[in-house]
């Protein structure tokens, strides 16, 4: 066995890793993009042109909505739904960090449908979208996930976001093959998507909200015992109450993703020195790994924890900033 590979964060992150705990919101989500598909697949039977819609999915960094968005899009490829040319419906994804201009945009959207355009290309802007619409109608690809969507947005001039706004809605309008879209990001998104009206009637809006406490506490419970069940190791009393539920809250900034990310690394941490029962120490060990902050001065030890770690900085105290 190799010196670099930790036997028990493997396969933890094995058995994992495509596993995401059924949060309520995942319904909304997919019954959202249920309806809109749903929409879509009827127009491509009745053959007439039409504009497709989308969903717009937006919520602070952390709350999981590129993990909730990838399962649902690899539960609807995995369906394989006959579209009415006999190919099989497909959603691609296409991370939009780091993306400048349009013909970036327009290259990055080829390159998430399998056909990527050469940098030294000399093509219009119109002529790379024909190529998209061409190349996702023949692969099946009735949909694009743009993910960290607002960082197209950013730094730009409203002529710029105007550009990159109407390069979206000619997906969506497309004559030939309409592409349903998927925008993900933080709150400052909406604001961007709402300056373009035609944009704004087609998307479907899907906010996903900070945990909610004390209403929130039995999902918190069903968590952290579902994680230690998979694992096989028992859980400790101490665990099982409001005062842990209430810093473990903090210690995730009261996000969801950060929660499931933090319960996961103490599972996996407890598999690791072969616990049977997790315990709170497990949860302080890897925020001490993580933060290298002192033991006494962890969410889990720390008796002002509420005060001294933030919503608006997760993974590090007031005193730091």
């Amino acid at each position: 066995m190799s010196e670099f590979i930790i036997d028990a964060y493997r396969d933890a992150a094995a058995n994992t890793g495509n596993r995401i705990y059924p949060l309520v919101r995942a319904a909304k989500l997919k019954s959202d993009f249920a309806r809109v598909f749903s929409a879509h697949m009827g127009h491509l039977i009745s053959g007439g042109r039409f504009e497709t819609e989308g969903l717009l999915v937006t919520g602070p960094s952390g709350t999981g909505k590129t993990t909730e968005i990838g399962a649902l899009i690899r539960r609807f490829n995995d369906d394989k739904i006959t579209l009415p040319d006999g190919s099989c419906a497909r959603f691609a994804e296409c991370v939009l960090k780091g993306i400048g201009t349009w013909k970036d945009l327009s290259k990055a959207t080829a390159n998430a449908i399998g056909y990527p355009v050469s940098a030294k290309a000399r093509l219009t802007q119109n002529e790379i979208w024909d190529i998209i619409f061409r190349e996702a109608k023949l692969a099946g690809i009735v949909g694009i996930h743009f993910d960290e969507a607002q960082h197209i947005f950013r730094g730009k001039s409203d002529a710029d976001r105007r550009a990159v706004l109407d390069s979206f809605k000619t997906l969506m309008k497309s004559h030939d093959w309409p592409l349903m879209l998927i925008f993900s990001g933080v709150p400052e998104l909406d604001d961007y998507i709402n300056s373009e009206p035609q944009l704004h009637r087609l998307l479907h809006r899907i906010r996903f909200t900070d945990i909610d406490v004390p209403h929130d506490y039995l999902t918190i419970h069903e968590i952290v015992g579902s994680y230690a069940l998979r694992a096989g190791v028992e859980v400790d009393h101490d665990l099982m109450t409001q005062d842990f539920f209430d810093r473990l809250v903090a210690a995730s900034a009261s996000r969801w993703g950060l929660l499931l990310e933090v319960t996961k690394s103490a599972v996996a941490g407890s598999q690791d020195v072969r616990a049977e029962t997790l315990t709170r120490d497990h949860f302080t060990d890897w925020w001490v790994a993580k933060t290298k902050c002192s033991r006494a001065a962890t969410p889990f030890t720390h008796s002002g924890y509420q005060t001294l770690y933030r919503k608006d900085h997760p993974f590090m105290n007031a005193l730091e900033n």
